[in-house]
């Protein structure tokens, strides 16, 4: 189970490992915590006063057609985008917003999601949610909570038999040691990185990341099917843009892998790890 603030959110964190799990017949669930109702549009193409009018039924059909072209079952919370506010001091969440609601009421239906939909291995971001966006902080808020309750009988009753994940995962998307090997593979090539201004802010004194890379999944084979599934999500993602410019090539030689901080482990793993299943499957399959 990979949980995510929004849609396109899967398709940009995890989803080259998703598609590989689900080819090789595992189940995987996406849970989509709120529509992106609030999202601005990315992608120049798609900035037009109908598609502005209407987002949020365009990101649902934009998040069908990438749960399709992953091979993953997909489910919605419901809950209402926060938006990113910008400003200084920034403004207000409006009313109503997922990063509002109390930590119970947003992380019920996850734990029903868990215990209907059994999952192994939860997915999530860390805990300043990858990025500071409210909605990834609530994501990972969420995760957790509902990864600790879903398997106790007496918390949230009423959503199903207790079911207990045995291991949690943080993304690990954009480190910098896969910025600085993709950054001198593009130069090595004689090609513009598009990582060069990222890696200009960097400096040899900054505090090492709270999370190290535990988990490095090899899933190349499926950096073309996450790329299909990031464009599925035309709204967010523009063509010309940065997702695009590495070559597949070079990313499969130089980065072949996506990769994760292992959080939590109710089962005997060692660290690092190839497999998100490390454990798991000797103790289910055993």
């Amino acid at each position: 189970m990979a949980v995510h603030a929004h849609p396109d959110d899967e398709s940009s964190k995890g989803a080259a490992t998703m598609a590989r799990y689900a080819a090789e017949g595992v189940d995987v669930l996406v849970v989509t915590c709120t529509g992106g109702e609030r999202g601005s549009i990315l992608n120049p193409a798609m900035d037009r006063p109908e598609i502005e009018a209407d987002i949020g039924r365009v990101r649902t059909e934009e998040m069908a057609r990438a749960r399709e072209i992953l091979g993953v079952e997909q489910r919605w919370l419901g809950f209402v985008d926060s938006g990113f506010p910008e400003g200084d001091p920034p403004p207000p969440l409006p009313d109503g917003c997922f990063a509002l609601e109390p930590l119970e009421t947003a992380a019920e239906p996850l734990v029903r999601a868990v215990r209907e939909f059994r999952p192994h291995v939860v997915l999530t971001y860390d805990e300043k949610g990858g990025y500071p966006h409210p909605d990834h902080v609530k994501c990972h808020e969420v995760s957790v909570e509902a990864f600790d309750a879903a398997g106790d009988p007496e918390r949230y009753p009423g959503t199903g038999e207790p079911w207990q994940p045995l291991k949690l995962y943080y993304h690990m998307s954009f480190t910098k040691e896969r910025m600085f090997a993709l950054h001198d593979a593009m130069l090595g090539a004689g090609l513009e990185s598009p990582y060069a201004e990222w890696l200009g802010r960097f400096s040899e004194d900054d505090a090492p990341p709270p999370w190290q890379v535990t988990t490095r999944v090899p899933c190349g084979d499926y950096f073309e099917t996450r790329d299909r599934a990031l464009l599925a999500h035309a709204t967010q993602i523009d063509p010309n843009g940065f997702w695009f410019q590495v070559p597949l090539d070079l990313q499969r030689e130089h980065w072949p892998t996506e990769d994760y901080h292992l959080a939590r482990s109710l089962v005997d793993t060692e660290v690092p790890e190839d497999d998100l299943f490390a454990g798991v499957r000797e103790k289910v399959f055993s």
